[in-house]
């Protein structure tokens, strides 16, 4: 009889192995896939940053114009503004009375 139960708790210790390795393996596998899925989710993310990106772009040159372009309107409006500054200067030197 002792011998039974010897057998017994054996085999249910083998059974508990059994179920460890195959938790371990589930637990594997479900590591594997949350890495997978973030791999993808990033690969996805990146893909949409670059395509929004293109657009903005895209928009951006159709009606910004480029950045030197820009540039280029700032330094003539800038420009403009300071021969205008010069003139009513100019213009209103003898209204100005220095006293």
């Amino acid at each position: 009889m002792a011998s039974h139960q010897t057998h017994g708790i054996q085999q249910l210790l083998v059974a508990e192995k059994r179920a460890a390795e195959k938790v371990a393996e589930a637990r594997k596998r479900k590591a594997k896939r949350i890495k997978q899925a973030r791999e993808e989710a990033a690969a996805e993310i990146e893909a949409y940053r670059k395509e929004r990106d293109r657009l903005f772009k895209e928009y951006e040159a159709r009606y910004m114009g480029s950045r030197e372009d820009v540039a280029a309107k700032i330094d003539k409006d800038t420009e403009v503004h300071f021969v205008q500054m010069e003139e009513n200067v100019k213009n209103n030197k003898d209204l100005v009375s220095v006293g």
